[in-house]
């Protein structure tokens, strides 16, 4: 049995994962957001790995990816999911609070396929938030 359709939100700040998970909901996003705290569960979870051995199998149809996280940076899980054939076509999106030109470059480099600053107005923070669920639900075509 498949698991896809969801949506895995890696995010150490938990009022930020839960204000992402609300907009993702206020903009009808209607899959499941599955949220881990930290690079090494984002792995964990992605490559069925320790306490997700178990898990059903299959990739996340959206990887909402912070960059500044404990045990595993973002660019460290991205550059890991992007080098795996089987999870290489996984769409994934930096959201971070850094608007560092490094920071962005970096992410492109290591092949994230979009990268958004998370805005501080709560408002903001949701219409983007929402627009971004939709359009990678919704409006994209995933490849085969």
């Amino acid at each position: 049995m498949s698991h896809t359709g969801y949506i895995l939100l890696a995010d150490d700040n938990p009022t930020d994962a839960e204000l992402t998970i609300r907009a993702l909901e206020i903009g009808g996003v209607s899959q499941q957001v599955v949220w881990v705290q930290d690079g090494e569960a984002a792995l964990h979870y992605v490559f069925r790995q320790g306490v997700y051995a178990q898990r059903v199998s299959g990739n996340p149809k959206l990887m909402l990816l912070d960059l500044h996280m404990p045990k595993i940076d973002g660019l460290d899980v991205l550059a890991q999911i992007k080098a795996d054939p089987k999870t290489r076509s996984t769409p994934v999106v930096i959201m971070s609070s850094s608007d560092q030109e490094s920071d962005m470059a970096r992410s492109y480099e290591a092949h994230a396929n979009s990268y958004i600053v998370k805005p501080v107005d709560f408002k903001q923070f949701t219409d983007q938030v929402s627009l971004l669920g939709q359009y990678w639900t919704r409006i994209n075509r995933a490849g085969p």
